[in-house]
């Protein structure tokens, strides 16, 4: 799989990605193949680029829940346009609320675990793409967290709202990557998220928002602009503000973007462990908990250089699932205190639209043998045990 850019579309190019409109509806489905008025189509739809099979590539693994996670991106993208277009324009957004309960109808009551996909961003969208992520994380780790349903609609408001000043920020320092970022850059972007949260008139209040919704995004922006870890020792954050200031870096950290690779959801949190000042320990690890780190059929990096797949998640700790070895066929279960002294997990691979490599049909052909199957069936009464006792 690679990613293409518009202009480079050529006829006959299989598509690897569904395409929607901004209503949701499908306009190209996967492994359709490019016309010259499908490429045209894309241009006009202002895309930037697809992510495009190679001739004898298979098709990627998509659940049900994938697709349609990636189809209410889309929709919830174009929403988030039409109501940072009008706060601009100093009209009400009408559709604010509504755009809100649908994202916690969606996500702020799940009872499992899903994959985190996102699109790839430009400096032209990144602004509706990382609000829409950011408030789907936030979403979901507030009903983890166990938040209560006023506190839902103000965390999921608040993640749509906070970052309207990026609308203001140059394209150049858009297109940059975050080693290119000079202190300047940093000003600049401190200022337009100033401009940005006047356009929601936090004195005036003329479209109606909860109070709560403006000292979240205050208390965010304070912890963004503060860059010594050291000088939030003194500063108090609700346990709203913590929320979002985890699911902005976390979106941030493993988006994909033109001018910067994402890094994996396995280092993003190791990062942002590093942190609790700034990243809130709790929070972390209720994210941990909303969403697939190191699922199933994982391929993996393990500290002794072999390759890896992950056969059974952790429920108590991402980092310690049960993994099968692919050089020797052995299953480790790296809970184990004694296993996990010498073997860890360094990092997982991804394939180039953030997806892991194998999905769970091909991962049944290392698990046929009779050996590792009951091996592997007893890991999962273990775990059952433990949740049972939960």
């Amino acid at each position: 799989m690679q990613f293409v850019e518009s202009k480079n579309l050529k006829p006959g190019m299989r598509i690897a990605k569904p395409i929607y409109n901004k209503m949701g509806v499908m306009l190209y489905e996967r492994d359709t193949l490019l016309t010259p008025a499908g490429i045209k189509s894309i241009e006009n739809f202002g895309l930037i680029g697809i992510f495009i099979l190679e001739p004898a590539e298979p098709l990627p693994p998509l659940s049900e829940e994938d697709i349609q996670f990636e189809q209410f991106q889309t929709i919830y993208m174009f929403r988030a346009k039409e109501i940072m277009d009008k706060l601009q324009q100093q009209k009400e957004p009408d559709t604010l609320s509504s755009l809100v309960e649908n994202i916690i109808s969606k996500y702020g009551s799940l009872d499992h675990k899903m994959n985190f996909t996102q699109n790839l961003r430009s400096s032209a969208d990144f602004v509706y793409k990382h609000a829409i992520s950011t408030a789907i994380l936030a979403t979901m780790i507030a009903n983890v967290m166990h938040c209560t349903p006023s506190d839902k609609l103000n965390i999921t408001t608040a993640a749509l709202l906070y970052d309207l000043g990026y609308l203001f920020v140059p394209r150049k320092i858009l297109d940059k990557s975050d080693v290119d970022m000079t202190e300047e850059d940093d000003k600049v972007i401190h200022e337009c998220r100033k401009r940005g949260y006047a356009l929601l008139d936090p004195e005036g209040n003329r479209y109606g928002l909860n109070q709560e919704i403006f000292t979240i995004i205050h208390q965010v922006h304070v912890s963004l602009s503060t860059k010594r870890v050291d000088d939030l020792k003194t500063k108090k954050f609700s346990r709203a503000a913590k929320i979002l200031i985890v699911a902005d870096m976390f979106d941030q950290l493993t988006a994909m973007s033109l001018n910067q690779a994402p890094i994996s959801e396995v280092s993003t949190v190791r990062y942002l462990r590093q942190y609790p000042e700034r990243y809130s320990s709790n929070v972390v690890s209720a994210l941990s908990h909303c969403i697939h780190i190191l699922p199933v059929g994982s391929s993996i990096d393990l500290s002794t250089g072999d390759k890896g797949i992950v056969l059974m998640e952790n429920s108590q700790n991402f980092l310690a699932p049960v993994v099968l070895n692919i050089r020797d066929n052995h299953i480790y279960d790296l809970s184990n205190p004694m296993v996990a002294a010498k073997i860890q997990i360094i990092d997982i691979m991804k394939t180039m639209d953030n997806r892991i490599v194998i999905d769970e049909t091909t991962l049944k052909q290392f698990s046929s043998d009779s050996k590792i199957k009951n091996t592997l069936n007893k890991y999962k009464e273990k775990e059952n045990k433990i949740k049972f006792r939960k």
